[in-house]
């Protein structure tokens, strides 16, 4: 179940500066200018959609940070905490020209494994998808918007 997220919206706040030949975006969360690709043109809209639109406090976002998974170092996009600082939702960024696919669920899953949070997000910034955890029943239902924290 695709969800309508027009992170286009949120544009016209993104901090971009040019050097050189150069385009960097500032990143709220990490507080320095990065290379504007476009997986991180994704990964920008969506922090600024989740602290305008969800009103969510830039100090409960991580953003690429390392986790260890079957003794490898791996690398999250985005990890947002709930009021309580426990992992609520995980998301996985991928460039607009990236299909999302199964191998997209596979890798946040993956990622998953040591969090076990309640909810997982991909997003292309064309496509994005979330999913509600059922631990229990070791299942995951698609959902039709992304949670309120």
């Amino acid at each position: 179940m695709k969800i309508d997220l027009n992170l286009l919206e949120y544009q016209p706040l993104l901090k971009i500066k040019k050097e050189g030949d150069k385009h960097y975006l500032f990143c709220p969360i990490r507080k320095k200018h990065l290379v504007l690709q476009p997986e991180e043109l994704v990964r920008q809209l969506l922090i600024i959609f989740f602290i305008e639109k969800n009103e969510c406090s830039k100090t409960r976002i991580a953003v690429e940070k390392s986790l260890i998974i079957n003794e490898l170092s791996r690398r999250f996009d985005i990890l947002i905490y709930d009021e309580n600082t426990k992992p609520f939702m995980l998301i996985e960024c991928k460039a607009p020209e990236v299909k999302i696919n199964q191998s997209t669920f596979e890798q946040i899953s993956q990622y998953n494994l040591s969090l076990r949070v309640p909810y997982l997000l991909v997003t292309n910034g064309m496509s994005t998808y979330c999913c509600k955890m059922d631990y229990q029943e070791e299942s995951f239902e698609f959902i039709p918007e992304i949670p309120q924290f």
